[in-house]
């Protein structure tokens, strides 16, 4: 979600083993899929494409552990502002001048590790120049991070998405949560991206289990009183994490400093999430409200009693969520930088 997680927390403010018949129940899924996505869609124009994405996010992870979650929140901040386009990592004008990066957003604060959707990029155009998309690279680097970090395996991506020409600065603070936000309006958002039910929202929502939330995210439900719905001791170690919420003094960290979004497995993607979210130790407001909201609860607690139920709703709402509105076909184009449109 918006600014706290960079390329890795996911808050800064972020998904199988299921039939395929289970994975078209999203209408924006379905849809899409009849639309131009489809498995192995490179198959042919670069067969080893999917297999060379998923061998850099391993060595990626394996070399730096936190660009794993930094797939996940790229693809959300991607798909979340009108399509999953790769509009997310287009510089500043790079598509025309005054153009604006959507990655320079508030609600991007945060974000890193850009620079190695570059070199997975770079690696795929040396083996099969101008033909995979950069928009494809974000969707299966999601996967394959998910994969690294203990979720869901062998999630079936689906391909052939075109990347977009244009920024969307102006509209990131509107389509992409906040950590602040009510219920009501992070149904609303995840509805537009096609993960329209709350059992969705409450999976996708669990990638808050890795990565770590900055203090400017934290520190109004701290101070001057830590917030009533957060467990008193919790409250009193994120003090430690986070000694002020005054910006004003010289000293002040808030945008430096953090707290990971799970201490018990701070790097897996697994349902302690939903299980913290039980004990009052949700680190965003929006995470604890899940809890309590009549429509979202009953599928925290369904998670946190059961990881491989979570993996697999996981799992269908990540399918969901990279399948908005993409552009296919004659639309769009094949970057052969991510980072500017092709001249």
């Amino acid at each position: 979600m918006g600014s706290s997680s960079s390329l890795v927390p996911v808050a800064s403010v972020l998904i199988l083993l299921l039939c395929c018949s289970g994975l078209t129940t999203g209408t924006n899924a379905a849809a899409a899929g009849s639309g131009g996505l489809k498995l192995n869609y490179y198959s042919e124009s670069c067969p080893r494409a999917e297999e060379m994405v998923r061998e850099e996010v391993r060595r990626l992870y394996e070399e730096h552990g936190n660009t794993a979650v930094s797939w996940l929140r790229a693809l959300f901040h991607d798909c979340a502002v009108k399509s999953c386009d790769a509009s997310l990592l287009l510089d500043t004008d790079a598509a025309a001048a005054g153009v604006v990066s959507e990655k320079s957003s508030p609600r991007s604060f945060g974000m890193r590790n850009f620079k190695y959707v570059d070199a997975i990029k770079a690696a795929l155009e040396r083996a099969c120049p101008g033909t995979v998309s950069c928009a494809d690279l974000l969707a299966l680097a999601a996967r394959d991070g998910a994969a690294a970090l203990g979720g869901p395996a062998d999630v079936p991506v689906r391909t052939g998405r075109r990347d977009g020409t244009e920024s969307f600065y102006a509209d990131a603070e509107r389509y992409i949560p906040n950590h602040n936000e009510s219920v009501s309006a992070v149904l609303e958002r995840f509805k537009a991206m096609g993960v329209d039910d709350a059992e969705g929202v409450v999976a996708l929502l669990g990638a808050h289990s890795v990565g770590r939330v900055h203090c400017s995210n934290l520190v109004a439900r701290l101070y001057p009183a830590v917030d009533g719905a957060m467990d008193p001791s919790y409250g009193a170690y994120l003090r430690g994490r986070c000694p002020t919420a005054d910006a004003s003094e010289e000293s002040d960290t808030r945008d430096v400093a953090y707290a990971r979004n799970d201490r018990v497995t701070p790097m897996v993607l697994d349902n302690m999430y939903h299980r913290n979210l039980l004990k009052g130790r949700g680190l965003l407001l929006v995470d604890q409200r899940l809890a309590s909201d009549p429509r979202t609860a009953p599928f925290v607690r369904k998670m946190a009693a059961d990881n491989a139920y979570f993996h697999e709703r996981f799992a269908d709402a990540l399918v969901r969520m990279s399948e908005n509105a993409p552009l296919t076909g004659d639309q769009g184009e094949v970057r052969k930088d991510c980072r500017f449109v092709n001249k």
